[in-house]
């Protein structure tokens, strides 16, 4: 069943251009393509470095979009970094990437190009109503590999049960393992262009020629 999401309404009000880009597809998670991880180191790290030296970090398109909605929502954006941005300081300092999975490695691989954050989720463990909102007070989760993360006036993905993800650092709920059949992945856009259009076009196809994607559905919450 196709998951529902909507933008909350006082998000929304802060930063009017919030958008997101959904894909939800079927998959049999493997633990790597060696595909990829060619094309990423000879292509996308060497785009990202051109990238980090002509902006510096934090001016990136997209990844500068980011910084400034967080301030906007009164989350510091040097403290709690957007995901895109913490990825490609990786790259940038050398450190490349962990090897995750096939899902949550074309995850990263659409995030880096693109400069937005990128979230994947096990359908299987979340409601079929999504809503993307801020993090309420004092509100935490248990992040990937992580102690509790305070998603406070965070841009996070809930459910009726509580928050599944943020476009910082996602929680052990929903994460992708090689169980998995069916993935909602999501492109966390707060940029006031058409990069995000350009993203679910690419990302597409890296999902399907990577990850091996089936019965890719994809279309644009705003």
């Amino acid at each position: 069943m196709k998951k529902q999401l909507t933008i909350d309404k006082e998000m929304k009000a802060i930063w009017p251009c919030t958008r997101v880009g959904c894909f939800q597809y079927k998959v049999n998670v493997e633990k790597k393509n060696e595909d990829m991880w060619t094309y990423l180191k000879k292509d996308i790290f060497k785009k990202t470095k051109d990238a980090i030296f002509d902006y510096g970090v934090n001016d990136i398109p997209n990844v500068r979009e980011s910084r400034l909605a967080y301030k906007a929502f009164g989350k510091d954006p040097s403290r709690y970094r957007v995901s895109s941005e913490a990825l490609i300081r990786r790259i940038g300092q050398g450190k490349g990437l962990y090897e995750v999975n096939t899902v949550v490695d074309v995850n990263n691989l659409i995030s880096i190009e693109s400069g937005f954050s990128v979230g994947s989720y096990d359908t299987a463990n979340i409601e079929d109503v999504l809503v993307f909102r801020t993090g309420k007070q004092g509100e935490t989760y248990k992040g990937i590999g992580k102690e509790n993360v305070n998603i406070e006036n965070l841009p996070v993905l809930a459910d009726e049960k509580g928050a599944i993800g943020s476009s910082t650092s996602d929680s052990e709920r929903a994460m992708i393992t090689e169980n998995v059949k069916e993935v909602l992945t999501l492109i966390y856009s707060f940029s006031d262009n058409q990069d995000l259009e350009k993203a679910l076009e690419y990302g597409k196809k890296y999902l399907e020629k990577y990850a091996g994607a089936m019965d890719v559905e994809s279309w644009i919450v705003e």
